[in-house]
């Protein structure tokens, strides 16, 4: 089994800057990791992804240049540098996983979810 859990979200004005934490329960090895969000009344959409070892990554053309996906050495912590906030990204945001060696973008791709950590972005 995989645990996620997804920390790190809030209330941040626009401009300004989150981090999210994804916290395996054990070491996700040749695991694809995934963020997603989902704003009310809309579908899960793909945010970034990011291979086994770190050194492939994927980005949604609206977050490209914002936002950064990373993981630690020990594939434990997946995190989700936010920059530039602005109101259409506040959503629930998922970390997501597949033991699989290419990124996937959809949703229907990750069979391993994370409970959610709320963004909030205001004016």
């Amino acid at each position: 089994q995989v645990h996620l859990v997804e920390s790190g979200g809030g209330l941040v004005q626009a401009g300004g800057s989150l981090r999210l934490s994804c916290v395996a329960g054990r070491a996700l090895r040749t695991y694809v990791m995934g963020w997603f969000r989902q704003a009310p009344g809309k579908e899960r959409e793909f945010v970034a992804a990011i291979n086994w070892n770190g050194d492939s990554t994927y980005y949604a053309d609206s977050v490209k240049g914002r936002f950064t996906i990373s993981r630690d050495n020990a594939k434990i912590t997946v995190y989700l540098q936010m920059n530039s906030l602005t109101l259409e990204d506040t959503a629930v945001y998922y970390c997501a996983a597949r033991y699989i060696a290419t990124i996937r973008t959809e949703a229907s791709d990750y069979d391993h979810w994370g409970q959610g950590t709320q963004v909030n972005v205001s004016s």
